[in-house]
């Protein structure tokens, strides 16, 4: 399975080197739209189009990722909940049982020791 694994990301290694070197021209980025450019002056780059794409994929997973634990919290909490009351219930149920299994008379109690 390791093996699979290594294969997999040297794959996607490789497609992101491939990418790169296709995408080597420089592009502007600009930061705003150009009637507000006079705003803040300075806020368009030039970076290559592979820097604007591989940056635009790790910003989509990071945000995937956010939403992904977000909407997974109320399941995380109730499982913690779950976990929690069975804890309870097997300290609970090994108390019976001590209570159950012990000896009603002092005498056989005494003898069993």
């Amino acid at each position: 399975m390791r093996t699979v694994k290594i294969i997999i990301l040297a794959v996607i290694l490789l497609a992101i080197v491939v990418l790169s070197v296709a995408n080597r021209e420089l592009v502007t980025l600009n930061m705003l739209p150009s009637a507000l450019d006079h705003l803040m002056p300075g806020m368009r780059f030039e970076v290559p189009l592979f820097v604007v794409i591989l940056c635009s994929i790790v910003i989509g997973l990071v945000i995937g990722y956010l939403f992904e634990y977000l909407r997974e919290y109320k399941h995380r909490r109730l499982a913690s909940q779950k976990i929690r009351e069975a804890d309870n219930l097997k300290r609970e149920m090994e108390g019976l049982r001590r209570e159950v299994n012990k000896p009603k008379d002092d005498v056989l109690a005494i003898l069993g020791n």
